[in-house]
């Protein structure tokens, strides 16, 4: 079996790969995200993550790369990235309270020794209940939302948030499982 490689630092896209019991390492990426172009969110999510498997795979003699990238995208069109601090996340939760967004993450699968690749997304829709500014502050004085797209992790206390989803939970999380591991079996890898 190929050898599998995830192009990305994310704990929780490894924790997705380990709870399959996938073998990979792990080598991240180094590019400029915001030098990724795209006239919509899809092309924007596709395109930071064919770029990072590209990397990758540029610097590995032979393997299968993954990468991936998720972004929040507000009914508006806006686009949430990370919060640069603490302040910026309570703006964005405040924002999603009591309504729906889209989650994006875009896919690109590598074949580092032929060349051949494979790029596709995911789009989950996410349901905030209505929060008050107590709950919004109380989340992110645990930090967990600093580091996250749209200022909060559906996987730990940001689960709380959540009213509902539409759509693949594991998207929301950081890697679209599903449609992944249908991927990487046809580059010779199975998960099963």
């Amino acid at each position: 079996m190929p050898k599998l490689v995830l192009a990305s630092q994310s704990p929780r896209r490894q924790e997705l790969l380990r709870s399959l019991g996938a073998e990979f390492s792990v080598v991240p990426a180094s590019i400029n995200e915001n030098s990724v172009e795209g006239h919509t969110p899809v092309e924007l999510a596709e395109g930071a993550a064919y770029a990072k498997a590209s990397w990758v795979a540029a610097r590995v003699a032979e393997g299968i790369v993954v990468g991936a990238d998720t972004i929040v995208l507000l009914d508006s069109g806006e686009i949430l990235g990370k919060p640069r601090g603490v302040s910026e996340a309570v703006v964005m939760l405040s924002r999603l309270s009591g309504t729906g967004h889209q989650v994006v993450t875009g896919v690109a699968v590598l074949d580092s020794g032929n060349g051949r690749e494979r790029v596709f997304h995911e789009v989950t829709r996410v349901f905030f209940r209505s929060l008050s500014q107590r709950e919004i502050e109380q989340y992110v004085g645990t930090g967990e939302p600093l580091d996250k797209a749209g200022a909060y992790g559906i996987q730990g206390k940001g689960a709380l948030l959540v009213e509902r989803i539409e759509g693949c939970y594991f998207n929301v999380v950081g890697l679209p499982l599903p449609k992944l591991g249908q991927a990487l079996s046809d580059f010779g890898i199975s998960l099963l």
